[in-house]
């Protein structure tokens, strides 16, 4: 259902936003209906962050707590779990829980897996959306800026768009890359 500009304005911007998303997602499902297991973990350079296998079996991911220069380019695999961990500590603040650490964050492995658990995050921010008010929008955001009374709820969603389309082409062009790399095989 659509708000009209006659409407309250937290409630036409959430109209908006999720307007945005829609179209943002539907670039992301373009690319997760095309991804192959191997593309997660490909390299294309020597440089790159990945996920990679832990002695226990589950997936670690690269990272530093200070950002290396120069930056390593980020694999699919990489760019997914990084997508799992900020939409889910910002799903974690829409609901009003505890925020997940970033170690508490697992990635399920290439291929299927990620991409349902990603269709889950996606169902979860849905509803998370849902449930917010016009008051909702308009309070302070508790991440990612901590608090800061500069930015709202709203805010929030804005900057859950942004990252996701950011995370969406970086994927899409590593996906595009590979692809173009490795043609299927022509058969006669």
């Amino acid at each position: 259902m659509s708000v009209s500009r006659n409407e309250p304005a937290s409630r036409y911007a959430l109209d908006l936003l999720r307007r945005q998303f829609d179209l943002t997602w539907s670039l992301f499902e373009y690319h997760l209906e095309r991804l192959e297991p191997d593309d997660f973990l490909w390299e294309p350079v020597g440089n790159c962050w990945t996920v990679r296998r832990a002695d226990d079996g589950t997936w670690v991911p690269d990272w530093a707590e200070s950002e290396p220069d120069p930056v390593p380019l980020p694999t699919i695999g990489w760019l997914s779990w990084h997508i799992g961990w900020w939409w889910g500590v910002a799903i974690d603040h829409a609901r009003s829980r505890a925020p997940r650490e970033r170690g508490d964050i697992s990635w399920p492995g290439a291929g299927e897996p990620t991409v349902e658990w990603l269709r889950g995050l996606r169902a979860d921010w849905l509803e998370a959306l849902d449930r917010l008010t016009g008051a909702d929008l308009d309070s302070t955001a508790p991440f990612p800026w901590q608090d800061d009374p500069r930015h709202t709820v709203a805010d929030m969603v804005a900057w859950v768009n942004a990252e996701l389309m950011k995370n969406v082409a970086e994927i899409g062009q590593l996906r595009l890359q590979r692809a173009a790399d490795h043609p299927p095989a022509v058969t006669s």
